[in-house]
């Protein structure tokens, strides 16, 4: 558990990257409405920080990234940026008050490039110099940080905050940190520059994404970046969504965020994206607080903390369900058939059992509650036949 001092402070940041790394999902083009209506959705969620976009994309991306400047939104807004001068310019003419510049690391990125370690720390310096003239905010990024040589990791960190830079992004470029690794990472790089605000930015490749950036401000990391419903190439990133709710609603870290609004917000970008909601997908999934198990609907009927973690309603959700199916037991039955108006008795109930279960079996789908008053009528016409007649 993370330290009670650490948990109070309000300190860590959230960065949500949806309309850039997120937006470099295959196939995926917001427009500038969409834009816009995803920018206020997350504000209004209480991010800290929006990287808007890519101005070197062109004309198109920097009249996007505009739009969302004039709109006034109550949060930090950035532009990504490659370690080029070029970027800078024209990140400049985009107002926003923030900018991230992005060094390849490892030596394998730098490789694809043609360049090397030294002229890493020869742009760094310049660079964020030059980015001071025309931004406020000031982040730099160390891409595939957690396939960098940790001596020059180091050294390239202790020359950002020399520099200036305040934060420091590590990129899980491809997803291959796990997080005991996370916590070495972290540890080394606080102890090293306790000064130095780290952020966390994972890739999902091995399906860590949440649990690594939880981990990486357990172990002292002041930031963590992420992207609705996990948005981003291959696998995407860590979900906003999830790393809000482990973070500070169940984690214990103080900070002011609309959890409530989490389920719309997840809803907008899965619109605007295509990409579907998977029904269980934790968080904001359509059953997420579904119940057919037998044992589990009857403990919820006496505490709803029993089988759930929090409430529907802390995330925007409706209320729990009870599913009728294979698994299902004589108290979700009688209190799913009460609320239709039907009353019946445990007895009933437990003799319904195997004409649902029968029925579960040769659909392989839920029991919808149309279907589970045409079994119990076929129940009670059956009884009705077997009574002697008067």
């Amino acid at each position: 558990m993370p330290p009670a001092a650490v948990k109070s402070s309000g300190t860590i940041r959230v960065v949500d990257t949806t309309l850039r790394d997120g937006e470099q999902a295959p196939g995926v083009v917001f427009t500038t409405d969409e834009r816009l209506e995803i920018a206020q959705a997350l504000a209004r969620v209480g991010v800290d920080e929006i990287e808007a976009g890519i101005p070197a994309m062109g004309k198109p991306a920097r009249d996007n990234i505009r739009a969302l400047s004039r709109a006034d939104l109550p949060c930090t807004l950035s532009c990504w940026c490659r370690a080029m001068k070029q970027d800078l310019v024209l990140a400049a003419r985009c107002r926003t008050p923030g900018v991230h510049i992005s060094f390849p690391t490892s030596s394998l990125l730098l490789k694809t490039i043609d360049k090397d370690e030294t002229w890493v720390l020869s742009q760094l310096n310049d660079l964020v110099k030059f980015a001071e003239k025309f931004f406020d905010h000031v982040s730099v990024g160390a891409q595939d940080a957690t396939r960098t040589r940790k001596r020059f990791l180091l050294r390239f960190a202790a020359s950002a905050r020399a520099a200036g830079v305040r934060q420091l992004r590590l990129a899980d470029t491809v997803g291959q940190i796990h997080p005991l690794g996370v916590v070495d990472l972290i540890t080394d790089l606080t102890t090293a520059l306790p000064r130095l605000i780290l952020e966390f930015h994972g890739h999902n490749d091995l399906g860590m994404a949440t649990a690594n950036a939880v981990t990486a401000v357990d172990a002292g990391a002041g930031a963590v970046s992420v992207t609705v419903n996990g948005l981003g190439e291959r696998a995407g990133n860590a979900r906003l969504e999830e790393v809000v709710m482990a973070l500070f609603e169940v984690g214990g870290y103080v900070k002011k965020m609309d959890a409530s609004y989490l389920s719309r917000l997840c809803r907008i970008v899965a619109r605007a994206s295509g990409q579907r909601i998977a029904p269980s997908k934790p968080v904001i999934g359509d059953r997420v607080f579904s119940h057919e198990s037998g044992i589990h609907c009857s403990g919820l009927m006496k505490n709803p903390t029993a089988y759930q973690l929090f409430s529907p309603k802390t995330v925007g959700q409706k209320k729990t369900r009870f599913v009728i199916g294979y698994h299902s037991g004589s108290t979700a039955i009688m209190h799913v058939l009460k609320k239709q108006g039907i009353r019946i008795s445990k007895e009933t109930a437990l003799k319904l059992l195997p004409l649902i279960r029968q029925k579960a079996l040769e659909q392989k789908e839920e029991i919808s509650f149309k279907q589970l008053r045409i079994l119990y009528h076929r129940y009670i016409d059956a009884e009705k036949k077997k009574r002697p007649a008067i």
